[in-house]
């Protein structure tokens, strides 16, 4: 599709005045717009058919279908959609006791519970806030919710080594 400008419009409109003189101009118009209707019309109605005929045929549930398969071909979406909610599940209590396991998973548990108190927090001023300010009454300044800071991941650095026994010198 050309690119036209301002520039180009009013250069078209200049010449259309000057063949067409300023008599004639309005009828011009009006029949470049009886004719773009008819155009768009047409294409309405070559679209709607278009898509009768694709529903007849069934393409609109192939497509839809693979659609659906094309998100199982994104590895990450799709352990996402596998996995689900699996990690916010986490229960302490299934790991042994002093664990490294358990230790991390008390400390997933503790910051997805502030980070809920947070999120209340949050909420809360704004209730307030939108409370406040259709009351029309000054506002009050609110203090600012303590920032949650979820513990360090202790990730695979941490966890000490397991001694492995020494290879024993060979006899001869």
């Amino acid at each position: 599709m050309p690119d036209i400008g301002w520039m180009e419009l009013m250069v078209i409109g200049i010449v259309a005045l000057i063949v067409v003189g300023p008599k004639d101009l309005p009828k011009l118009f009006q029949k470049l717009g009886q004719m773009t209707g008819r155009v768009r019309a047409m294409a309405k109605d070559f679209s709607n058919a278009m898509n009768e005929a694709a529903n007849e045929t069934g393409m609109t549930e192939l497509n839809r279908d693979l659609r659906a398969a094309a998100k199982f071909t994104n590895p990450k979406g799709m352990a996402k959609d596998l996995m689900g909610d699996v990690m916010d599940d986490i229960d302490p209590t299934k790991f042994e006791e002093g664990s490294e396991t358990r230790i991390m998973a008390e400390k997933h548990v503790q910051a997805k519970a502030e980070a809920r108190a947070h999120a209340a927090a949050i909420r809360a001023e704004k209730a307030a806030a939108a409370a406040a300010e259709q009351s029309e009454e000054p506002e009050e300044p609110l203090e600012p919710a303590e920032p949650v800071i979820a513990p360090e991941d202790p990730g695979p650095a941490s966890i000490e080594p397991v001694d492995e026994p020494e290879p024993q010198a060979e006899r001869r």
